[in-house]
């Protein structure tokens, strides 16, 4: 029996679980205060008070520190093939100084540093940065610039992985467009196992979410720029984190939004409708990407669970393809599974 720590570093609460094989101990989603958080004037100089947390609340449930591997969520700090990677040295100090900055770059240092002190090793699997993108993709109207992808591929290939299971098929015999909705939205054309088209979903592009405000108009965006009225750092702020919903609403809590709904608020309701329309947009035009061959439109992530939400866009979308819905997000076990299969030996750990 392996037995596994598991570190997600999230936005606004860090996931800790413990596996022992593929039998979940326990999950706890720890949550952070924006009071909390404001103290930090960078993710990185969290990473104290995360990892003392991790330790905390191990010892609150008398867990000791004897772990076969500590697996941490992967980060953004470039771009990497899909699989498992082993931390090392490397990956420590480019998380440290990524240029896209998220919690989840906390997610390998943890673990590297817990597994150093109780001598086991560190992994990671399928972090943001995953690139198995078409070259055509990358291309934009401009040498200045080429695309990226940062977009939830853990949980994306976990769930197309367990929808082929469950229809009895493989992952890498299937043309699926998957969509997680969340605190960002990313959307991606896999093509027989391999995502060759998906979004930068940190940090402007694709739909607007909860917390981004995806796709703008440049012309506008550069005008914003030169105003003189931001600097450069709170305009990064406007794009990731305190735009989207937050910036609109007043919140990013969809619940509370799809409440306001209901009750028959104009504003909520038209903002909303527009998050759906920006969403279906999305992922239509990743039918054209896999030339209409599509088996299925997989929707996943936490707005999973708003029967408005995926209502409006199973109204939006359904003529091409059925859609699916995997409410959440496996990330967790996600983890777990993706390490064992290199405990067992049944694949290699990639190295960074």
């Amino acid at each position: 029996m392996f037995k596994l720590l598991i570190i997600n570093p999230g936005s606004t609460s860090t996931k800790i679980g413990v596996y022992e094989d593929e039998k979940q101990v326990f999950v706890e989603d720890i949550p952070h205060t924006v009071e909390e958080l404001q103290k930090y004037d960078e993710v990185t100089d969290q990473f104290n008070m995360r990892k003392q947390l991790v330790v905390d609340e191990l010892k609150k449930r008398n867990i000791p520190l004897k772990f076969d591997a500590v697996v941490g969520r992967g980060g953004l700090s470039r771009e990497v093939e899909s699989g498992v990677y082993e931390v090392n040295q490397h990956m420590v100090q480019d998380a440290f100084y990524a240029i896209h900055k998220h919690a989840c770059d906390l997610g390998c240092i943890i673990a590297y540093e817990i597994a150093n002190e109780i001598g086991c090793r560190s992994y990671i699997a399928d972090p943001g940065r995953v690139d198995e993108l078409s070259p055509l993709q990358k291309v934009t109207g401009t040498p200045l610039i080429n695309r990226i992808c940062i977009w939830h591929a853990l949980n994306q290939k976990a769930i197309a992985r367990r929808f082929a299971a469950e229809h009895k098929t493989r992952y890498e015999d299937l043309n699926l467009i998957m969509c997680h909705l969340g605190g960002g939205i990313s959307i991606a054309a896999h093509d027989h196992g391999r995502a060759i088209d998906a979004n930068n979903a940190l940090d402007g592009e694709g739909p607007f979410s909860p917390e981004r405000t995806g796709t703008l108009p440049v012309g506008d965006l550069i005008r914003l720029c030169f105003s003189g009225k931001f600097t450069e750092n709170e305009l990064l702020k406007r794009i990731a984190g305190k735009s989207g919903m937050i910036a609109l609403m007043g919140t990013n809590d969809m619940r509370e939004i799809e409440r306001r709904v209901n009750e028959g608020d104009e504003k909520a309701k038209l903002y909303t409708d527009a998050m759906i329309w920006h969403t279906a947009k999305y992922i239509a035009a990743e039918g054209a990407v896999l030339c209409g061959k599509v088996d299925a439109i997989i929707l996943t992530g936490g707005l999973c669970r708003s029967e408005y939400i995926t209502g409006g866009l199973k109204k939006r979308l359904d003529w091409m393809a059925p859609v699916y819905l995997y409410p959440g997000q496996d990330e967790m076990k996600a983890l777990a599974l993706n390490t064992l299969h290199v405990l067992r030996g049944e694949w290699e750990a990639k190295q960074y």
